[in-house]
C-alpha cells in the first residue's frame, strides 16, 4: 500500500514546462470555435486552410520568431491556418522532422496567440498583407475552388486531410461543460504525470506496451503536444526522446490493438499505484451524433435569457436539480471473520434517494470474486451512499436462505461538494458498523471502495402530459394519475415527482354570429384556478407566451415546425443530437419522438435543447428557457397530430403536412401512452467514455452514461434499468424491455451487450465488454459483462464477462471469464469466477513506448 503512494508521488514530482491546466482551458475554447465553423473539417474549404497553412501561415511564423523587429506584437493565426497547424503539431514527432527539413528548428507556439482570444489580430492581418497581397487573411469561402493546384515550395507530405480526419471526433469526446472544471483538470494533470511515469518505467525495462489514455489524459496529452518546444524539451528530459502519439487505430473491437492495450494499462496503472484507472467523466462517450444541419444557420436573432420580470415566466416553477455521474467499484474486504464460508457481496444504496436514483445495487468485490465490476449512475450530490457486505450460503441444497449482512458503512457526499468541490475521485478503507446480533470483533472488518464524480451539472427537466378524464381512450396521453380539481376535460403537466406545474387545455374555435370564427386558444389553468391564454392561433401560425413566441410549420429544409422568439428553435422529427437513439433495433420508435434544436452563433450547426415524446406525453428540456414554450409546443404538436393535423394549422396545407409528418417518420394520431417517460442523461466511462443514456420508465436507462456506439436497447416498462451503464457500447447493448434493476452495459461494450428481455437485477455488461456481452434473457442478478465477450444466457447471479470471452450460457452463481478469456469459458457452470477488467475498445490515442 505504501509502495503504491510511493509510486504516486514519484510520478507527480514529473515537470512540465507549461501552466497545462490553463493551456487545456484554451484547446477545448479552439476545439469549440473550431466546431462552430465545421467547412474546416472537408471539402475545398479544408484543402484551401492546408494550401494556406503551407503556403503562408508557417513561412510567416518562421520569418517572425526570426527577426526581433517583428516581436514586438504577438502573431495571430487564422482560424483555419490554426486549425491544420493543431493537427499537424498532434503528430510531434513528424512535426518536429518537418520544421527542421524546411526552416532550420521547430517553430514554436511562442509569441502567437489563439485566434480565438481575437482582440489582438490587427496588427497580424496587417503585416499578412503586405506579404501575401493576393490571400486574404480570413479564408473566403466563396473562393475556396481548387485554383491553387500547384504545391508551396516548402509542403511537407504528411498526410494532413487524414490527420484533420482523425481530430474530427476528439471534441465531443470532451464538450461537455464540466471538462473545464478546475478540480476535474487538476486531477487530469496529475492523471497525465502518471501516465508519462509508466512509460518510463516501460523504458527503464525495456517494455514495449502500447498504452491507452483515458480521455481526460488524452486532452492533457494533446495540450503538451500543441506546445512544441516544451513537449520536446520535457520528454526527452524525462525518457530521452519525443513522445510519439499515435492516433492512427480507431478499432475498439474485442482483441482489437486498442482493446488490449487498455485493458494492459488499466491493469499496470493499478498494480503501480494502487488506484482505479477508470474516471467518470473520462470515458468513450460513443460516436458522434449525426448533425441535423450540413451548413451553418444563419440569424439575426440575438439569444438571450427571458425578462425574469415577465408575467409567464412565473406560471410555472421548475426546480433547479444537480447531478453528477459516478463511477464505483469494490476492490477489497479485510478482517472476515475465520471460518466464514459464504460469498461475500456488497449491496449499496443512498440514505436520500433522489429522482436519479432511489434503488439498491448489488456489487461483487474484487478480491474475492477474482473479476473487476463498476457501477455507473447519476445522482444528487446529496446525502451519503451506504453499503452493507452480504454473504450467502454456499451450500448446494436447493434450500432458500436469505442472505447474512455481516456490517454497514458509509461515505458522505458531502466531502466532495460541500460547499465547494474539493475532490473528484477517493479510493479508502471504510470500517463496517456490525450488524445487530453480530459479535464484536476487536479487528472491525473493512471495505475498501473507489469512487469517482462528475463535477455537478444541472439535470434536465422532465414533465409529463396527464390527460384527466379516463374515458377518453385512444387519444389520452398518460392514464390518469389522480382525480382532476377541474370540470373541463384538461392536460395535466406534472413533475417526476407528480407534483402539478400547470394544467392546459384546448379552447377550440367556435362559430360566432355572421359566419365569424373565434381564435383557437391553449389556456393554462393554475393551482389558484386562474386562467392564462398561452397560445393563440392566428391563421397560418401559434403565437404563444404574449406573441414572444411563435410556432409554425417550416418549408424548405429537414425540420418540421419552427418555435421563433428570443431564440431561435427548429423542431425536427426523431431523436437527434445528443438525443439520437444508439440502438438501431429500438422497439421505441423513432417516428415517437421531436426535437427540438437551438440554432444561434454559439451554435450554428443546432443544439439539442429538448426532447418531446409524443407517444407518452412528455417532455424533457434542457435549459429552463425553453420548459414553458416546449411545454405549450408539445400540448398543440399532440393534439395538431392526433386531430389529422387540421384545427390549427392552415388547412391548405394539410395534405402537404399530413405527407411532411409521415415522411419524417411521424404517427397520425398517436398519443395513447405505455409508461412513464424514457428521457436522456448525459455521463462517461471507460476510456472511452459515456455520453448519452436513456434512462426508461420507472428509473430505468437506455444506454446508462455509456454512449453506445451502436444498439444500446430498449428499456419499455423497465425499472431502474441503466441500459449501456457507461464505457459507449459499440455494438448492440441489448434489449431490456419490462426489465427489472437492469444497467445494461456497465462501462464500454464495443460489441453486443445482449438482450436483459424481462430480467430481473440484471446489471448488463459491467464494465465494458469487449465484443458481445450476451443475453440476459430472463436473468436474475445477472451483473453483465466485466469486461467483454458473450454472456448469461438465462443466468441467475451471474457476473458476465470481466474481460473478453464466451461465457456462463444459462450459468448459476457465475461471474464470468476469469481474467481476459480468449475463447469460451464457463458454459452451464456454477460459482465460476471472472475476467479481471477490460476495456471494451473504449478508448483515445495510444503511444508505442519502448
Amino acid at each position: 500500500m505504501m509502495d503504491h503512494e510511493v509510486e504516486w508521488l514519484e510520478a507527480q514530482k514529473i515537470e512540465t514546462s507549461i501552466d497545462l491546466l490553463a493551456a487545456a482551458k484554451q484547446q477545448l475554447l479552439f476545439l469549440a470555435a473550431v466546431d462552430r465553423n465545421r467547412w474546416l473539417y472537408d471539402g475545398p474549404a479544408l484543402e484551401s486552410a492546408i494550401y494556406r497553412y503551407n503556403a503562408c501561415w508557417l513561412p510567416l511564423l518562421a520569418k517572425h520568431s526570426e527577426s526581433s523587429s517583428l516581436t514586438e506584437f504577438p502573431l495571430v493565426p487564422p482560424l483555419d491556418c490554426e486549425w491544420i497547424w493543431h493537427c499537424h503539431r498532434l503528430n510531434p514527432v513528424r512535426y518536429k522532422t518537418d520544421c527542421e527539413q524546411f526552416y532550420g528548428r521547430v517553430l514554436d507556439v511562442s509569441g502567437v496567440v489563439s485566434s480565438v482570444n481575437g482582440n489582438c489580430k490587427l496588427k497580424t492581418e496587417e503585416l499578412w498583407k503586405k506579404l501575401y497581397p493576393e490571400e486574404p487573411y480570413d479564408l473566403d469561402l466563396d473562393k475556396v475552388v481548387s485554383e491553387k493546384s500547384s504545391a508551396p515550395e516548402k509542403c511537407t507530405k504528411y498526410d494532413l486531410v487524414s490527420a484533420v480526419k482523425r481530430q474530427i471526433p476528439f471534441y465531443y469526446q470532451v464538450s461537455r461543460s464540466y471538462v473545464s472544471n478546475d478540480v476535474f483538470l487538476q486531477e487530469a494533470v496529475a492523471r497525465y504525470k502518471g501516465f508519462l511515469y509508466l512509460i518510463k518505467k516501460n523504458r527503464q525495462r525495456s517494455l514495449k506496451r502500447f498504452c491507452v489514455p483515458t480521455y481526460d489524459v488524452d486532452l492533457i496529452w494533446h495540450t503538451h503536444q500543441l506546445h512544441p518546444v516544451a513537449y520536446r524539451n520535457d520528454l526527452e528530459k524525462l525518457i530521452g526522446k519525443v513522445l510519439e502519439h499515435d492516433d492512427t487505430d480507431s478499432d475498439r473491437g474485442k482483441g482489437k490493438k486498442l482493446d488490449t492495450g487498455f485493458s494492459n494499462t488499466t491493469a499496470q496503472w493499478e498494480e503501480t499505484f494502487g488506484r482505479r484507472y477508470w474516471k467518470a467523466g473520462a470515458m468513450y462517450r460513443g460516436s458522434t451524433p449525426a448533425p441535423v444541419a450540413t451548413s451553418p444557420y444563419v440569424s439575426d436573432v440575438l439569444a438571450k435569457e427571458p425578462n425574469a420580470k415577465e408575467e409567464f415566466q412565473s406560471l410555472i416553477q421548475v426546480p433547479d436539480v444537480e447531478v453528477v455521474e459516478v463511477l464505483l467499484e469494490i476492490i477489497e474486504v479485510k478482517n472476515i471473520p475465520e471460518g466464514h464460508k459464504g460469498k461475500l457481496s456488497v449491496v449499496f444504496s443512498k440514505t436520500q434517494p433522489d429522482s436519479l436514483f432511489d434503488a439498491e445495487r448489488r456489487l461483487t468485490i474484487l478480491s474475492e470474486a477474482g473479476q473487476k465490476q463498476v457501477a455507473l449512475f447519476q445522482c444528487e450530490p446529496t446525502g451519503e451512499f451506504c453499503f452493507q457486505l452480504v454473504s450467502t450460503s454456499p451450500s448446494k441444497i436447493p434450500v432458500s436462505r436469505e442472505p447474512k449482512t455481516l456490517g454497514f458503512a458509509s461515505l458522505s457526499l458531502k466531502e466532495f461538494f460541500s460547499p465547494v468541490i474539493t475532490q473528484l475521485s477517493v479510493e479508502k478503507w471504510l470500517e463496517l458498523i456490525p450488524s445487530k446480533g453480530s459479535k464484536t470483533d476487536p479487528k472491525p472488518i473493512s471495505l475498501r471502495v473507489a469512487v469517482s464524480f462528475t463535477p455537478p451539472t444541472f439535470c434536465p427537466s422532465v414533465l409529463h402530459m396527464v390527460q384527466s378524464r379516463p374515458s377518453c381512450q385512444g387519444s389520452c396521453f398518460f392514464p390518469i394519475i389522480r382525480k382532476s380539481r377541474h370540470a373541463k376535460s384538461s392536460t395535466h403537466v406534472v413533475d417526476e415527482t407528480q407534483t402539478e406545474v400547470i394544467s392546459l387545455q384546448m379552447s377550440d374555435g367556435a362559430t360566432l354570429k355572421g359566419d365569424h370564427t373565434a381564435q383557437r386558444q391553449v389556456i393554462g389553468v393554475m393551482d389558484s384556478g386562474e386562467t392564462r391564454v398561452l397560445a393563440e392561433y392566428t391563421d397560418t401560425f401559434w403565437s404563444l407566451l404574449d406573441s414572444k413566441w411563435s410556432l409554425k410549420q417550416t418549408n424548405g429544409d429537414s425540420s418540421v415546425f419552427e418555435l421563433f422568439g428570443t431564440r431561435v428553435v427548429k423542431i425536427f422529427s426523431g431523436r437527434k443530437l445528443d438525443y439520437e437513439p444508439k440502438h438501431c433495433a429500438n422497439r421505441r420508435c423513432n417516428e415517437d419522438f421531436m426535437t427540438l434544436v437551438e440554432f444561434s452563433k454559439q451554435h450554428p450547426y443546432g443544439k439539442a435543447v429538448a426532447l418531446l415524446d409524443l407517444k407518452l406525453g412528455s417532455i424533457e428540456a434542457e435549459e429552463n428557457w425553453v420548459v414553458l414554450p416546449g411545454i405549450v409546443s408539445a400540448f398543440i404538436l399532440n393534439t395538431h397530430l392526433k386531430r389529422g393535423g387540421s384545427n390549427g394549422f392552415d388547412t391548405t396545407t394539410k395534405v402537404a403536412q399530413q405527407e411532411s409528418l409521415k415522411s419524417n417518420g411521424l404517427k397520425d394520431k398517436e398519443t395513447k401512452l405505455v409508461a412513464k417517460v424514457e428521457h436522456k442523461v448525459k455521463g462517461d466511462t471507460t476510456n472511452g467514455q459515456a455520453a448519452t443514456a436513456v434512462i426508461a420508465p420507472e428509473k430505468g436507462s437506455g444506454c446508462g452514461g455509456g454512449g453506445c456506439g451502436g444498439e444500446c436497447g430498449n428499456m419499455v416498462k423497465a425499472a431502474t434499468a441503466s441500459g449501456c451503464g457507461g464505457g459507449g457500447c459499440g455494438g448492440e447493448c441489448g434489449d431490456m424491455m419490462k426489465a427489472t434493476n437492469a444497467s445494461g452495459c456497465g462501462s464500454g461494450c464495443s460489441g453486443e451487450c445482449g438482450d436483459m428481455m424481462k430480467a430481473t437485477n440484471a446489471s448488463g455488461c459491467g464494465s465494458g465488454c469487449g465484443g458481445g456481452c450476451g443475453d440476459m434473457m430472463k436473468a436474475a442478478n445477472a451483473s453483465g459483462c466485466g469486461g467483454g465477450g458473450v454472456c448469461m444466457e438465462k443466468a441467475a447471479n451471474a457476473s458476465g464477462c470481466g474481460g473478453g470471452g464466451v461465457c456462463m450460457e444459462k450459468a448459476a452463481n457465475a461471474s464470468g471469464c476469469g481474467g481476459g478469456c480468449g475463447g469460451g469459458c464457463m458454459e452451464k457452470a456454477a460459482n465460476a469466477s471472472s475476467c479481471g477488467g477490460g476495456c471494451g475498445g473504449g478508448c483515445g490515442d495510444m503511444v508505442k513506448s519502448a
